[in-house]
């Protein structure tokens, strides 16, 4: 039986290996859309308002060149909208077509099967203590990430 301090080690590990399996399904999921562009777009989502290139990047934690490099496939492909932000020339804002919503809407049906199946065996319990760790291993990164953004400075 591992102690708590191989499990974590065994965590951090598996976190990778997962991530990295969960992105070759969902691009083998559709052909037309890579996990990455569909994580842009739930960052897009997300937003009340149509966010900026540099919003959506730090919502999902990439840089904002990736970003914008994502943003440009996706609006070649149909799915957003890239303009320049009233009050400031040099914001690029993000929004969503009409095709994106058809697009999307057509297959969900296929999303909730994917995800039923990702998550088959879990029940409520497994399913919210699974999300309240990632909840607070989420808040415990972002605390990291403003304490190497204070040495930087």
């Amino acid at each position: 039986m591992m102690n708590e301090l191989e499990q974590q080690a065994d965590i951090f590990g598996t976190i990778f290996v997962l991530s990295n399996r969960l992105q070759v399904l969902g691009d083998a999921f559709d052909k037309n859309i890579t996990i990455k562009q569909w994580l842009f777009l739930v960052s897009v989502v997300h937003f009340e308002e149509p966010p900026t290139v540099s919003e959506a990047a730090d919502y999902i934690g990439y840089s904002r060149q990736n970003a914008k490099r994502l943003a440009a496939t996706l609006e070649e492909s149909g799915f957003i909208i890239i303009s320049k932000d009233k009050k400031d020339a040099r914001a690029l804002r993000i929004a969503l077509t009409p095709k994106f919503n058809t697009y999307f809407g057509e297959r969900r049906q296929r999303e909730l099967v994917f995800m039923q199946k990702l998550f088959n065996g879990f029940d409520p319990e497994l399913t919210d203590g699974f999300y309240q760790g990632l909840v607070k291993l989420g808040h415990n990164i972002e605390m990291m990430e403003t304490e190497n953004e204070e040495i930087k400075e």
